[in-house]
């Protein structure tokens, strides 16, 4: 096991399946302690038993990203044990089977229900938890988004996914997109660096597994984000092969 991230804490959401658990099993490869945060302690402690059995330094948290409650227990968890958070993926994210439809026919409570999970998660998580990576020596936030939040793709009739015109999801992770862009111009002079990536097409419960992409696939640009070099870039929009447009 390579041991270049051996000190650093990494809290990934969403973590106990996927694409998360994915990230988390790659950053504790490299040495790094990874908290798996999901809403089922349970689903979340049988995932951290399976990254120690191959020798990763993992921790099951109880985090729900659209109850505050919890998100507060996680930063005192934190805290108390560590002192300081050095990594954040933001990657629990919904896909309402409402969301399905054409987007004048998409129920308001659809958008609600999408954007406390995929944007006001990301927010209300990130805020919390921002305190404790301003203690560590080079903070980084990785916020999962999506090619269908560039609006520059969604405007063009020959984008692979053109026809994937989900009102709710593909905006959520638009406002994802401007958060990171707001926020890492505030951290600019700060050691921390946030970006958005997107992970393709990967086959995950979101499209039924339905991509084709495979969830190590779907994970090198977020890990890769997540252990920036100190002269790397923030307030970038990013897959494994460079840049995405807005």
């Amino acid at each position: 096991m390579s041991e270049d991230l051996k000190g650093k804490v990494a809290l990934i959401t969403g973590a106990n399946k996927g694409i998360g658990y994915e990230i988390a099993r790659q950053l504790g490869s490299r040495g790094a302690t990874v908290l798996i945060a999901s809403r089922d302690i349970g689903r979340g402690e049988e995932a951290a038993n399976q990254l120690r059995l191959n020798k990763i330094d993992a921790r099951s948290v109880q985090l729900d990203v659209i109850a505050q409650k919890t998100i507060d227990s996680t930063v005192q968890q934190i805290e108390s044990e560590f002192g300081k958070l050095d990594i954040l993926v933001n990657n629990a994210g919904i896909l309402a089977e409402g969301d399905r439809l054409p987007p004048s026919q998409v129920e308001i409570e659809t958008l609600r229900q999408t954007y406390e999970t995929n944007v006001f998660g990301v927010f209300a998580v990130t805020k919390a938890l921002l305190p404790l990576l301003k203690k560590s020596r080079a903070g980084r936030i990785v916020n999962l988004s999506s090619s269908l939040g560039s609006l520059t793709q969604n405007s063009d009739p020959n984008f692979e996914f053109a026809n994937f015109k989900f009102l709710a999801y593909n905006s959520s992770k638009t406002a994802v997109n401007a958060i990171t862009v707001l926020l890492a111009a505030e951290l600019k002079d700060t050691p921390i660096k946030v970006n958005a990536t997107d992970p393709g097409f990967t086959a995950t419960d979101i499209n039924q597994h339905q991509g084709y992409r495979t969830v190590e696939q779907g994970a090198i640009a977020a890990v890769k984000l997540a252990t920036l070099p100190d002269d790397g870039f923030s307030g970038g929009f990013f897959d494994e092969n460079g840049v995405v447009p807005w």
